[in-house]
């Protein structure tokens, strides 16, 4: 009979290992793990009442959409109509118009508003004295504070034709008739460009800097060593390590190109520029609250959230494709 020299042990009698034993966790029923995460669970609980409550519960509203909703049958009371109000959105005189404004503060927002942060970020990295970084970074910080009421009144006060000081000092530097910035519809969309640059670029650079405080140090220490100048660590390192901010903050943005933002626009608009600052937000507002076609402004709102929700999809599959993580 064969014998192990080392254990000396037979084949055949040598202890057989025990099986590997089942994880804790399946042999577990659901309440268990439940009753012994109740905590977390509890914890849980308040996130999920406010977004059933406050998110998804409204949704049952969008009902209206697809009948002629009358306030005193309620919305179970209401006949349906099915897609009138789409067939009137679409081939009413006003959609066009909706559309092309819109669409073009979309276009400006993303070409100058969304980068704007990460041009900020970049510069404040690269300042070597944290009194001035942190200085600079308080100070941008401010204006995300202030409401869109203080920021049209200093808007108006900037460049009004009768007290703006920019305005006044503008017509004093160039001459001419005096320009009411603020009133002329062709400089409707480059003032609402300024306030969202001012208003937003500071404080969209915090995920941009924790981003850059993310990247390995080290990787710039080795460039330097390899003869690599600034350009070629800035392109090389410091952009791929905020590639992946970049791209799900992109994701989240062009969800968002339609809400142009009720405030700022409403606030900004005068009867001059009402051509060009009328937008999908405010017709919502202007149909459904002083006119009362509840329907049909909440088709409008409909319309503008299912684009969004394609935009996402779309810009999230167009980033996988890309190589890119995505957002989900």
């Amino acid at each position: 009979m064969a014998i192990d020299l080392i254990s000396g042990v037979t084949p055949e009698t040598s202890p057989k290992s025990p099986p590997p034993a089942e994880p804790p966790g399946r042999m577990r029923t659901w309440f268990a793990r439940v009753l012994r995460h109740r905590w977390l669970y509890l914890m849980l609980l308040p996130g999920l009442a406010y977004f059933a409550v406050f998110r998804y519960w409204p949704m049952y509203g969008l009902t209206i959409a697809f009948k002629d909703y009358v306030p005193f049958l309620g919305y179970s009371g209401s006949p349906w109509v099915g897609l009138v109000h789409f067939e009137e959105l679409f081939t009413g005189p006003d959609f066009g118009r909706l559309m092309i404004n819109t669409g073009i503060l979309a276009l400006l927002t993303l070409v100058f508003v969304f980068p704007a942060p990460i041009v900020v970020a970049l510069l404040l990295n690269e300042l070597r004295l944290n009194v001035v970084k942190r200085s600079v970074q308080s100070l941008i910080y401010i204006p995300h504070f202030l409401s869109w009421t203080i920021v049209a009144s200093l808007t108006y006060l900037l460049f009004s034709a009768d007290f703006g000081v920019l305005a006044t000092f503008i017509h004093d530097l160039v001459g001419g008739r005096q320009t009411d910035y603020v009133a002329q519809a062709e400089w409707f969309r480059p003032i609402i460009i300024l306030q969202s640059l001012w208003k937003h670029t500071g404080w969209g650079t915090i995920i941009y800097l924790a981003a850059l405080a993310g990247v390995d140090t080290q990787l710039y220490e080795a460039a330097r060593v390899d003869g690599a100048g600034r350009w070629r660590q800035f392109w090389h390192i410091t952009l791929p390590g905020i590639r992946p901010a970049i791209v799900v903050m992109a994701i989240l943005t062009s969800g968002h190109l339609l809400d142009t933002g009720f405030e700022q626009i409403w606030l900004m608009t005068t009867s001059l520029n009402r051509s060009t600052a009328d937008v999908f937000d405010t017709f919502v507002y202007y149909i459904g609250v002083t006119q009362g076609s509840f329907s049909y402004a909440t088709a409008v709102g409909l319309f503008k959230g299912v684009v969004g929700l394609v935009l996402i999809l779309g810009s999230n599959w167009l980033a996988k494709r890309l190589g890119q993580r995505g957002l989900f």
